[in-house]
């Protein structure tokens, strides 16, 4: 109820009531100008949270080279990244908490309830260090493995699978004296100055032993290469994608 100008011949003063609400004013307009360019970047993808899941190959293949190109030209997308096997990624998608994955669907899923993107095929590398007695050699046979320790992941896994599914095609029985365990650290360890063998996905492969990230390890040449059923994109068919999470997907497939 109290004036915020007085009027005099030559225009108007602020009343100190008047100075208040212009100050108040100048904040709140400033903050309309901020909300609208968040608001922007928000719905042209160029900032926002995106959330996604893959099994090892895929993160490191695909998901990875994606986000660098996506950060390279939108630094302020916030990604979260979770490796898993394919039930617990694909139930967090079900439950809200990715907006895609990388991986295989599980049987107890219907492929309805989602729209899928053919993704890579895998191949499997067989890590070992470099002073084995097969490193370096070529056209390993799988006949060859069998007496060594191995280094594999938890029964039932699409690696474990692919390797003993190899062995068994060619008549022969799979590794028998094996460590299971899925962490790299360990693998890692075991095959530091012993001649285990490690199955690892090819691109983790080739992360460990080429370039800068190189650890002292190599992979065997094999005869007849392993390779793994081949994972899909998945995303929620009803739950639409925020505009920085549709970046990122755009960029997953342009490197398939």
């Amino acid at each position: 109820g109290g004036a915020l100008f007085d009027r005099y011949p030559k225009g108007m003063l602020a009343t100190p009531l008047g100075e208040i609400v212009s100050r108040r004013a100048q904040v709140i307009l400033e903050e309309y100008d901020a909300l609208e360019r968040e608001a922007r970047r928000i719905t042209t993808g160029e900032m926002g949270q995106v959330r996604v899941g893959a099994v090892t190959g895929p993160a490191v293949g695909l998901i990875v080279p994606a986000v660098r190109r996506v950060k390279a030209a939108a630094p302020d997308i916030e990604m979260t990244i979770e490796v898993g096997p394919s039930t617990e990624l694909v139930r967090g998608l079900v439950e809200g908490r990715f907006d895609f994955v990388i991986s295989r669907l599980p049987a107890e899923h219907d492929s309805r309830d989602f729209r899928l993107y053919p993704a890579r095929s895998e191949i499997v590398s067989l890590l070992v260090r470099p002073a084995h007695p097969l490193a370096g050699r070529t056209e390993v046979t799988l006949e060859e493995l069998q007496g060594y320790e191995w280094v594999v992941q938890e029964i039932g896994s699409p690696i474990r699978q692919a390797v003993e599914r190899a062995f068994h095609e060619q008549g022969l029985g799979g590794p028998q004296r094996i460590t299971n365990s899925s962490s790299l650290l360990v693998v890692l360890s075991l095959l530091e100055g012993t001649d285990t063998i490690a199955p690892q996905a090819m691109e983790v492969a080739q992360m460990l032993t080429v370039g800068q990230t190189a650890l002292g390890i190599t992979s065997l040449n094999l005869a007849e290469p392993i390779s793994v059923p081949p994972c899909f994109i998945i995303r929620n068919r009803f739950r639409p994608l925020p505009a920085a999470s549709e970046r990122v997907l755009q960029a997953v497939l342009e490197l398939l």
